[in-house]
Formats: structure tokens, C-alpha cells, sequence
């Protein structure tokens, strides 16, 4: 149908349901469009995000300065003014990961109604915000392997905090303080605690989204997340299909959704991705990513290894685990 081919529709795991989606060219239809234009607003910034954070490089030098001469008042007010507009880039991030969060939710909805009997059909029928929710998976992705290499992001923002609260202590006007009030800084601190947190805002609004719809099956959240791993999976495996992509770089977007839509899948799914009633061939889908230039998969692998829910449990299959160590 269209740019997307059904290949085999099965509910044996062995031949799970694989399509050709085209991740580079779906176009909405009319019963997407609404949906699709709130959430293109959303994906229109996703790329300046990733830019801005790309060049995000801290202000590591003046804080050392200023830390390491307490005294020097020029120096401090140096290491304020260098941090102080970082700390809004970094709010700005924050606050994005919610726009991302509200977006996911309105895709959710869409690709889990009961408009369709199942997963197939929304995939199909709805190319273009399934391709949406990839491009979504994709950026998160990206987003948070460019901030586990930036270590200068949490230092400036606890600089920026115990500055601020010596500021309070001795009654000092703060200049950056309308930027970042105490409640929004401990929310912004925890979000950027966590190794992965643009992953862990996804992850939190799935479940949030399954909770809230409580009329709605899990499964048919879970398999929309399971049907598109399968895709992404026999997209990069199999020559005919990936010979179809118009440009390399759909092959690591692919694989970035892939694992994105595992990790989405482990938190949802009530005995996660790793179960052997788990919908996700997970020995397929970690051989296609062992399959690529090591260089260019060690941050999805790690993605897998340390921010899934269930891969340490007893339940896990010990060929599993001993592939991803």
C-alpha cells in the first residue's frame, strides 16, 4: 500500500509482522492532518535543539577560576554572567523535553485508537505520524547521547544553583534568578540527573499515557511499539529494502528508533522487551545493531545495556544478556 509493503503478517515470533515503511517520504493524509500539524510545530525545533546542544561548550573555565579564587569578586561575577545564559539554554531544553512529551501523547493517541483492528492497520494507513513518532525517537536519542559526552551541562547547572543559594543566604539580588526559580531549578536538576533524561521523559510519558487511558488495552500500546521495532529491524537487515533508502543517514535513524521503541516497550510492557513472551525478536534486533560499524552503534548498545528496565531480570534469557555485555 503505497511506500509502505506488507511483507507477512504472523502472530508466530519467528516470522513476526515486517514491513517497508518509508521513513523518508510519507506525506499526511487528511485524517492525519491535525494531528500531524500539532506535531510538526514540535519536530520543526527539534533540530536547533540538537545544534544548540552540540555547541554547548560550558563555562568550565571561568567557574575553575572563580572557585579556585573565592575572594576575587571580578572573578565571580565573570563565572556568573558565562553561566547564567547557559542556565537558560539548559531550561530551554527542559522545557522542550515536555513539548516532546505532549507531542508523544497526541501520536500515542493516534497510532492506538480503535479507528484500527491493530498495529498493522495505524502503521499502514498512517504513515506519516508513524513517521512522526520516529523522527521523535530519533531526536531523543541523539539528544542524549550528545549529553552523556557533556559533562560541563551538570556542572554549570550545580554551579549555578549553590551560587544562587549563597546569593539568598547573604541577601544578594540574583540577576538570573527570574530566569530559574528554586522549584523550576530542582526540576531541571533532576531531569538532567538522570544518564539518559530525554529517554526517561519518553519513557515516563508512555506509562503516564497508558495510565491515563485506562480504556484503552496496554496492548495495543505495546504492540504498536513492538510492530514498529520489527520494521526498523527487517528495514536494516535485509538488502532489498535498505538498498531503497535515498540517503545513509535513514540507516542510523532507523536504528536509533529501533532502540527507542525497545526501550519505550521494556517500561510499558508489564514483563518488559526481554520476556520470552516479549513481542521483540531482541536477539534479532541486537544482531542488526552488532552487524553495523562498531563506532557508529556503541551509544545504542549502552542505551540498551543501562537504561532498559528489565534486561537484569531473572527472567532475561542468558544469550540475550551475554550479547550485550
Amino acid at each position: 500500500m503505497g511506500n509502505l509493503l506488507k511483507v507477512l503478517t504472523c502472530t508466530d515470533l519467528e516470522q513476526e509482522p515486517n514491513f517497508f515503511l518509508d521513513f523518508e517520504n510519507a506525506q499526511p493524509t487528511e485524517a492525519e492532518r491535525e494531528v500531524w500539524d500539532q506535531v510538526d510545530v514540535v519536530l520543526k525545533d527539534a533540530k536547533g535543539i540538537l545544534d544548540e546542544l552540540q555547541a554547548y561548550k560550558g563555562a568550565g573555565q571561568e567557574i575553575r577560576e572563580a572557585i579556585q579564587n573565592p575572594s576575587d569578586d571580578a572573578l565571580q561575577e565573570q563565572a556568573w554572567a558565562a553561566v547564567v545564559p547557559l542556565v537558560g539554554k539548559l531550561k530551554k531544553f527542559f522545557e522542550f523535553s515536555q513539548r516532546l512529551e505532549a507531542a508523544l501523547h497526541s501520536l500515542l493517541g493516534a497510532l492506538t485508537n480503535e479507528t484500527y483492528s491493530d498495529p498493522t492497520q495505524h502503521l499502514e494507513r498512517e504513515q506519516a505520524l508513524a513517521k512522526q513518532f520516529a523522527e521523535i525517537l530519533h531526536f531523543t536519542l541523539r539528544f542524549d547521547e550528545l549529553k552523556m559526552t557533556n559533562p560541563a551541562i551538570q556542572n554549570d547547572f550545580s554551579y549555578y544553583r549553590r551560587t544562587l543559594s549563597r546569593m539568598r543566604i547573604n541577601n544578594v539580588p540574583a540577576e538570573g534568578e527570574n530566569e530559574v526559580n528554586n522549584e523550576l531549578a530542582n526540576r531541571i536538576s533532576l531531569f538532567y540527573a538522570d544518564a539518559t533524561p530525554m529517554l526517561k521523559a519518553l519513557s515516563d510519558g508512555t506509562t503516564k499515557f497508558v495510565s491515563e487511558n485506562k480504556n484503552l488495552p496496554i496492548e495495543n500500546t505495546t504492540d504498536c511499539l513492538s510492530t514498529m521495532a520489527s520494521v526498523c529491524k527487517v528495514m536494516l537487515e535485509t538488502p532489498e529494502y535498505r538498498s531503497r533508502f535515498n540517503s545513509e543517514d535513514t540507516v542510523s535513524f532507523c536504528l536509533r528508533v529501533m532502540v527507542g521503541v525497545i526501550i519505550l516497550y521494556d517500561y510499558v510492557h508489564p514483563v518488559g522487551a526481554f520476556a520470552k513472551s516479549s513481542k521483540i525478536d531482541m536477539k534479532g534486533c541486537i544482531k542488526v545493531l552488532k552487524d553495523q560499524p562498531p563506532n557508529s552503534v556503541e551509544g545504542l548498545l549502552n542505551a540498551l545495556r543501562y537504561t532498559t528496565k528489565h534486561l537484569n531480570d531473572e527472567s532475561t534469557n542468558k544469550t540475550i544478556k551475554s550479547m550485550l555485555q
